[in-house]
């Protein structure tokens, strides 16, 4: 999916084609966004903005998607656009974007907003596994390689079995934000053995790194250390070390 297995997790409001660049000395995919898309997510961003958090709120969520993909085409890093949205149709326009740029596209279940997860996004989307997969293979349909971004420790949700139902819908990956249950991303490779798997959360050195990757990772991702270049070589080199040792998983 992505050489070097590393990925820069999108950072709401600050993850752009810009900080994309600047990180691709390192890694081999950057996911933007997170981008709001239909009027029910974007009226919950604005919400967000209002307690002073960051978020991408442009006048058109796709043309800003298409814009950030075409400046990224002269630069060495697979893009990625994390999305959310309350509804399915969006979700085929921004796919075809992505299909059209080489980019993943990502379905965000992971956001735990509470005025995101009231319209039904992020973690609300992440505990209704059937309209999940509605929208993995909606975003599959349009031609866009497809990545699910999921939270562990969501009470009432079964991340292996989420795994197995997203890969079946047609998910190419599955970007896993560990929280404390490391393991749990043992659990999501063994499950869905088809899925490329991202682990994420407190990946900052050679022992984290190592610690996903042995429990199956195919990749890990850095998110708020992602702009810092001093972690993204130390993290890099941890990859292409246990890349060198171990091989392909």
């Amino acid at each position: 999916m992505f050489e070097p297995r590393l990925a820069l997790a999108s950072l709401s409001g600050e993850s752009d084609a810009e900080w994309a660049r600047e990180g691709s000395d390192h890694a081999g995919a950057a996911f933007l966004g997170g981008v709001a898309l239909d009027e029910a997510s974007r009226g919950a961003a604005r919400e967000l903005l209002d307690r002073d958090r960051e978020e991408f709120l442009p006048p058109d969520p796709l043309s800003f998607v298409e814009a950030h993909l075409d400046a990224l085409a002269d630069v060495p890093i697979r893009p990625g656009v994390n999305v959310r949205s309350a509804t399915v149709r969006p979700v085929a326009d921004v796919a075809r974007i992505c299909a059209d740029h080489d980019a993943i596209l990502e379905l965000n279940a992971h956001c735990r907003q509470s005025e995101m997860c009231r319209v039904g996004c992020g973690e609300a989307l992440l505990r209704d596994t059937d309209r999940l997969c509605a929208y993995v293979t909606t975003a599959r349909a349009a031609g866009a390689d497809v990545s699910v971004k999921v939270r562990a420790e969501v009470t009432g949700v079964d991340l292996a079995a989420t795994a197995r139902r997203i890969a079946a819908a047609g998910a190419d990956a599955i970007h896993v934000d560990a929280m404390d249950s490391e393991s749990i991303v043992a659990d999501v490779a063994d499950a869905a053995p088809s899925l490329f798997v991202v682990a994420n959360n407190e990946v900052r050195a050679r022992e984290s790194v190592r610690e996903y990757l042995d429990y199956g990772a195919d990749a890990v991702s850095l998110g708020r250390p992602s702009t810092d270049p001093r972690i993204r070589h130390r993290v890099r080199r941890a990859v292409d070390e246990w890349f060198a040792e171990h091989g392909e998983q």
